[in-house]
């Protein structure tokens, strides 16, 4: 099936050559040109993946991310100014699985939605689907099938990113991994983003899953390597 990408951007030359280039891969691709627009799509829509600029008029984009994710776990490429770094970050922090910045190459677009669409969907082997659905520790609970999170028995919302992580970190309970080691897994290795990455979403997700995220339970700090979990 065709995967549905909603781009928003009030700057219709660049809408219409995303779309175009998409479209020419097979997507099927809606294009918004404010944060209302946007929002009432995603509201009536269903969409695989969405590419949201930061400078839009009527709402701007980091407001429409953080509104997206308080019902929606849609993957978001945000799009932002060239060395804007506080907009990467606060991206990043309303729940964006990625950015890139302008001017950027369709070519290089199209390689990062390829990435997010590849990892939105977990792919298992009949042996895996036979296998326990579920992780468990210390009050904290994964399902796997549905992509849900439990601690202490109540649901948290965490982005697809934030899932993979955890899911990546309660697997392989004590494994300290990298940060680079993280990118490389969970982002992969055609991903052209940074380690500060990972750094953010970790914060996050400690926000999410910890009692004490500056004392945390599950997810560790192994001081001038990575992190671990338990």
């Amino acid at each position: 099936m065709a995967n549905n990408i909603l781009v928003v951007d009030d700057e219709r030359l660049i809408v219409k050559g995303i779309k175009f280039s998409l479209e020419q891969d097979s997507m099927m691709v809606d294009a918004a040109y404010d944060g209302e627009e946007a929002l009432n799509l995603v509201r009536t829509k269903e969409y695989d993946l969405i590419v949201l600029d930061v400078m839009l008029p009527k709402v701007d984009g980091l407001q429409v991310c953080q509104q997206i994710r308080e019902f929606s776990q849609v993957p978001i490429i945000m799009v932002t100014a060239k060395g804007d770094d506080m907009d990467k970050i606060m991206g990043l922090e309303y729940g964006a699985d990625d950015y890139i910045t302008k001017p950027f190459n369709i070519l290089e677009l199209k390689a990062r939605i390829k990435a997010i669409l590849r990892r939105s969907v977990r792919k298992m082997s009949p042996s895996e689907q036979m296998a326990e659905k579920s992780l468990q520790y210390s009050g904290l609970k994964l399902d796997l099938e549905s992509r849900r999170v439990f601690v202490n028995n109540k649901e948290t919302n965490l982005t697809a990113k934030e899932f993979d992580l955890l899911e990546l970190f309660m697997e392989n309970k004590g494994r300290v991994y990298s940060r680079e080691a993280l990118l490389n897994t969970v982002w992969g290795y055609d991903y052209p983003g940074d380690v500060r990455t990972v750094d953010v979403h970790v914060r996050r997700l400690r926000e999410k899953v910890e009692q004490n995220p500056s004392d945390p339970k599950y997810i560790h700090t192994k001081w001038g390597v990575g992190y671990y979990f338990g």
